[in-house]
């Protein structure tokens, strides 16, 4: 067979079935979650195709316990969900980020509002939004907390890595470039503004997320900054 006919082609990119789980993940930028009349929430705007008999409902994250206030301070199409429910395989994807698929164990994990792709219905998820921050960046800094048992799915540009935070040595962090921690670390803003900084920078060399504790906190090569367009 030649190696640049359609057949090949076809044989090289279809889709294939692997390990059937609830999550699967199947390229590094393509997710797949196989319902057998189960429910998933997934980031409005990331289905990418679907087989079978499954029913979307677009909502806000505020059915999930976003405040009116939140709300108004956040815009963008990572601050929505959408649910999927029924029977079949979805794809879901995020501008060609990069997947990591996660089963929390009666745990907890805090993820940037724009890098939560999907996660299980039984996960419970609460919205929170560092204060400090809102005033300073455009459309201000959420996260999502996640916590409970089943399967999340994060999305990251580039390869992630993570940062062990300990009790006597804390992690600084880009806000733009901070994609998830563990959940029993709470952080606060630290702020370097002087007339040098000013200049030619305005956001993380200037503006920096400050983890103490015990636990992680995991960074993307890529500064994510998410500016509110005009006339919205």
């Amino acid at each position: 067979m030649n190696q640049f006919s359609i057949e090949s082609f076809i044989q090289e990119t279809a889709q294939k079935d692997e390990n059937r789980g609830f999550f699967e993940l199947e390229k590094p930028q393509m997710l797949e979650l196989n319902l057998n009349n189960q429910k998933v929430w997934t980031k409005t705007g990331s289905m990418v195709g679907y087989v079978g008999n499954i029913r979307f409902e677009r909502q806000g994250m505020m059915s999930q316990g976003l405040g009116n206030l939140l709300k108004k301070a956040i815009s963008g199409e990572g601050t929505r969900v959408m649910k999927a429910e029924g029977t079949g395989r979805l794809y879901v994807a995020d501008s060609g980020k990069k997947i990591r698929i996660l089963h929390l164990q009666e745990e907890a994990i805090c993820v940037n509002g724009n890098d939560v792709l999907a996660y299980e219905d039984a996960i419970k998820s609460e919205i929170t939004m560092l204060k400090s921050v809102a005033g300073m960046m455009s459309g201000g800094l959420f996260q999502v907390r996640l916590s409970g048992t089943g399967h999340i799915a994060i999305t990251t540009h580039g390869d992630p890595l993570t940062l062990l935070v300990s009790p006597n040595q804390p992690v600084f962090t880009d806000p733009n470039a901070t994609v998830a921690w563990s959940g029993n670390l709470t952080p606060t803003i630290k702020t370097d503004i002087s007339f040098k900084t000013i200049i030619g920078r305005g956001s993380g060399e200037s503006i920096q997320m400050k983890f103490e504790g015990s636990g992680w906190v995991l960074v993307q090569p890529y500064e994510e900054v998410y500016l509110a367009e005009s006339g919205h």
